[in-house]
């Protein structure tokens, strides 16, 4: 089902809103060497959950980062709330996942550049039975 204009709004003020605010919550904790970006934010048809996909570099850290996140989350709603308390009415209940499509990318990327390339090297692949 295909997102309603009033969803992928308040997704997209969500999303730029999310993206300032943890920022200055990592600049706050001192965490240097981190860097976290919010890459899609999915909001429910009634609008009450929001999904929250965070990338984290470097990736090893990602698992803890979107733990302590979800730690966080009434001090992070709040403060999302009072930014948007004159366009969102009611301020959905996040929830925040790690998005790991950087590192799928990354994957890939690996097994195509690497040692073993079967566009270079056709013995690679297995030959076709002709039927």
């Amino acid at each position: 089902m295909e997102e309603s204009n009033r969803q992928k709004k308040i997704a997209g003020v969500l999303q730029n809103d999310l993206a300032n605010v943890l920022q200055q919550m990592l600049r706050e904790s001192g965490q240097m060497g981190i860097i976290i970006s919010v890459s899609k934010v999915s909001v429910t048809v009634d609008l009450s959950i929001a999904k929250v996909y965070v990338s984290v570099f470097p990736a090893d850290k990602a698992e803890t980062m979107v733990n302590e996140l979800n730690v966080l989350k009434p001090k992070i709603k709040h403060q999302i709330a009072q930014l948007t308390k004159h366009q969102l009415r009611k301020m959905p209940e996040l929830t925040f996942f790690n998005d790991d499509s950087l590192e799928y990318i990354e994957k890939i990327e690996k097994a195509v550049k690497g040692s073993e390339d079967p566009i270079e090297n056709p013995e690679l692949l297995p030959k076709r039975k002709r039927s």
